[in-house]
């Protein structure tokens, strides 16, 4: 039963490492499901429960950051509502589109549902631009907060 519970604890890392750039899957969510049920399959014995807690709370900073990147980069050159919007929608929609589609169309979201508020096409490709840093940016910072919390597990799960 144990290698089960191993494998499965695996698998929902190994999602999460996918999730972690994939909007639609909850990345740190899962990482955290996985790292907390590797610490609970012996007891707490070789991961702690302060490790899981600050496993957690390392998750849940990640998963802030993931929501208030976008929000703050189209904030900060004062994005409508409508641009966010699009933002998200675009962030979906680049799901199914590969790898680029992934990467820029966040952007074209935004830019356009800027563009529907404002009809000025250079406020609205300002806004995808700054949507889109902000997403990467988070997306950066999201990614460097995951290592960590592998780096700790390992070395928890190791030592």
């Amino acid at each position: 039963m144990t290698i089960v519970l191993w494998t499965v604890a695996i698998v929902l890392i190994a999602i999460g490492f996918v999730g972690t750039i994939v909007p639609a899957v909850p990345g740190v969510t899962l990482i955290f499901a996985g790292m907390a049920l590797g610490a609970w399959i012996d007891g707490f014995a070789r991961i702690p429960v302060w490790v899981v807690v600050i496993l957690g709370s390392l998750a849940a900073i990640a998963w802030t950051v993931d929501f208030a990147a976008a929000a703050l980069g189209a904030k900060r050159v004062g994005a409508s509502g409508r641009a966010i919007v699009g933002a998200a929608l675009g962030t979906i929609a680049g799901i199914f589109t590969g790898l680029w589609g992934l990467v820029f169309m966040p952007l074209v979201g935004a830019a356009i549902g800027e563009y529907s508020v404002q009809r000025d096409l250079r406020r609205a490709g300002k806004v995808g631009v700054a949507t889109w840093i902000g997403l990467l940016l988070g997306t950066a910072v999201k990614i460097a907060i995951v290592f960590t919390m592998v780096g700790i597990f390992v070395t928890a799960l190791l030592v």
